[in-house]
């Protein structure tokens, strides 16, 4: 009996979820990515197929990031690419979650976005 991987499953769920979201230039879609070492977040335009802006925690100063934890890290990306939006005059966006569960380092970025000034 075959059984699905966790990835299959996030894939699967991934798709679903991109059937009813879409992305313009004036509210792009905030993608996030989740590796097991470092979480990324992409605003894009799906009418342009486009990637606006980005921001990971690899990219983050290591000075500060160094004794933080992962969710830590997350929050600090979301401020990052909400600052980032505010420069480009977006303010708001739709969320996609990439078929992860609301919680931990997902949870974490999308508070930080909007801690950082962006509405979803």
């Amino acid at each position: 009996m075959a059984r699905t991987t966790k990835q299959e499953r996030r894939k699967k769920l991934h798709n679903r979820i991109r059937k009813k979201i879409f992305g313009t230039a004036d509210r792009p879609r905030l993608s996030v990515y989740r590796s097991n070492k470092d979480v990324y977040a992409q605003l894009i335009d799906d009418v342009h197929g486009v990637t606006l802006l980005s921001a990971s925690s690899s990219h983050l100063d290591k000075t500060d990031v160094e004794k933080m934890n992962k969710s830590d890290k997350a929050r600090l990306v979301g401020k990052v690419i909400a600052n980032k939006a505010k420069e480009k005059n977006i303010s708001s966006v739709v969320f996609d979650r990439s078929g992860y569960l609301y919680h931990g380092r997902v949870k974490s970025l999308a508070e930080g976005a909007r801690e950082g000034g962006l509405k979803f």
